[in-house]
């Protein structure tokens, strides 16, 4: 299940990169920038996301994994502002830390096991901001 995930991610990460760049090539600079941005942007989330799925599904072995991947997409998402401008872009990355931090607060009331579908939309919102 773990795989099938990474490999839907990493689909999504590359179509992202491709229409991005495509788009970056046959339009302005300030599309440049953006299909940059968002190639970056799905590099980063693609992986960070796939992380925490794989630590969610395993944390009764090593439920620390969790709080790692969630740091790790706080990372990425800092990395990510500080390197565009892009409104869409910001927006979106905004929703991705809003959904990190719910994911947070459940890991600290308790949930061993939070539901991390808020964090997995807002990676597909992502994508959606990085079509031309």
């Amino acid at each position: 299940m773990a795989a099938s995930r990474r490999r839907r991610t990493t689909a999504i990460a590359a179509a992202v990169a491709a229409v991005a760049l495509t788009a970056g090539l046959t339009t302005g600079c300030d599309a440049v920038n953006k299909a940059l941005d968002c190639v970056q942007t799905a590099e980063a989330i693609a992986d960070s996301v796939t992380d925490l799925q794989q630590a969610v599904e395993n944390a009764s072995n090593d439920p620390t994994q969790i709080d790692e991947s969630l740091q790790s997409i706080d990372q990425n998402l800092n990395e990510i502002g500080d390197k565009t401008d892009n409104a869409d872009l910001d927006k979106a990355t905004e929703d991705m830390r809003k959904a990190v931090t719910e994911v947070q607060t459940a890991i600290k009331n308790g949930d061993q096991t939070p539901d991390i579908s808020g964090v997995t939309d807002a990676a597909g919102e992502l994508t959606k901001v990085c079509r031309p």
